[in-house]
């Protein structure tokens, strides 16, 4: 009879211990959110009980035994801590978001705010959220301050995606736009006149324009170099004159009108000048200094009217009669 009794009271521990939970030690999580089977296998009707938030992507938090045991009555699991060591690890792993992810989704706010399609973009602190390894984020710009003429922006880059917490994260940066400009085709020497197979449109940094430059390939042609161009580079504007119609030392044509009477002389150029510039010219027969406009290649026109005609200058002496 005592052995029945025995056999009888080791089958029912055995019973009892083969229906008890047993402590899950470490706990891989594919969630934020914590499951009381994921603390213990065999927990019994409240298996899928939402315990609360878990950790962060790529983090993990440890249940130590007290907390285990609180957990197990509250929820009637069968199981009991064996010591103070006895602990739950849960993680959940997790990746940094792609740099060009989160740089995609800054571009496309930036261009919406008026930056070019091709600018650049530099985040030069950028430290990348971290998300859930096996999730698929979706970055967006919920919020954008960008100043468009020093190219600084800061930006609030919301992070989504199925079976994901959203995550928020401050950014800044800075933007360097380009711009469509003229160009010179090749390296053009000064005293060049600039033809259309020497000026190319081409997109440049807004950064490498320091000085004012021309806009418009109509607002560089003809125009002459007054030092050397460098390829590729934007042009500006005091590096283009217009060309020299009379050159310093050349026969030009003077013309005065005067009361309906045109009179024309010879004189030498005693400066250099372009259409509309007005130079000085010496009568080559009077040797009379005046002050003339350039109206064309070789040809000046002497208007009548106080400071045209130096001192003691008349009319005749100007055309040289």
């Amino acid at each position: 009879m005592r052995k029945l009794i025995h056999l009888t009271v080791v089958l029912s521990v055995v019973a009892f211990q083969a229906n008890a939970a047993s402590l899950r030690i470490m706990t891989t999580l594919s969630g934020p959110t914590v499951q009381l089977k994921d603390l213990f296998d065999d927990p019994g009707p409240n298996s899928d009980r939402v315990l609360g938030p878990g950790p962060a992507p790529g983090g993990r938090i440890i249940v130590e035994a007290s907390q285990l045991g609180a957990i197990a009555r509250m929820y009637g699991v069968d199981w009991r801590p064996v010591s103070r060591a006895d602990r739950a690890v849960l993680e959940w792993p997790g990746r940094p978001l792609r740099r060009e992810d989160a740089l995609a989704a800054v571009r496309e706010a930036l261009i919406a705010s008026g930056a070019s399609h091709d600018c650049t973009i530099e985040m030069p602190g950028f430290s990348a959220p971290i998300v859930p390894a096996d999730a698929t984020p979706r970055p967006a710009v919920a919020q954008l301050d960008y100043d468009s003429v020093s190219g600084r922006f800061t930006a609030l880059l919301s992070i989504v995606g199925v079976g994901m917490e959203p995550i928020n994260a401050r950014i800044s940066g800075h933007v360097d736009d380009t711009i469509e400009l003229p160009v010179a085709t090749s390296r053009l020497a000064a005293g060049a006149v600039l033809r259309p197979d020497d000026i190319r449109l081409a997109r440049v940094s807004t950064s490498g324009v320091k000085t004012e430059v021309v806009r418009a390939p109509a607002d560089a042609l003809g125009m002459q170099t007054k030092r050397q161009l460098v390829a590729g580079q934007p042009i500006a504007v005091g590096d283009l004159m217009r060309p020299n119609a009379v050159q310093r030392g050349a026969l030009v044509q003077m013309r005065l009108s005067v009361n309906g009477l045109s009179v024309i002389g010879q004189g030498v150029a005693l400066e250099s000048g372009a259409a509309g510039e007005r130079i000085r010219v010496q009568n080559t027969g009077s040797r009379a200094v005046v002050d003339a406009e350039v109206v064309g290649p070789g040809q000046v026109r002497v208007a009548p009217g106080p400071g045209t005609v130096q001192a003691g200058t008349r009319a005749s002496e100007v055309a040289g009669r």
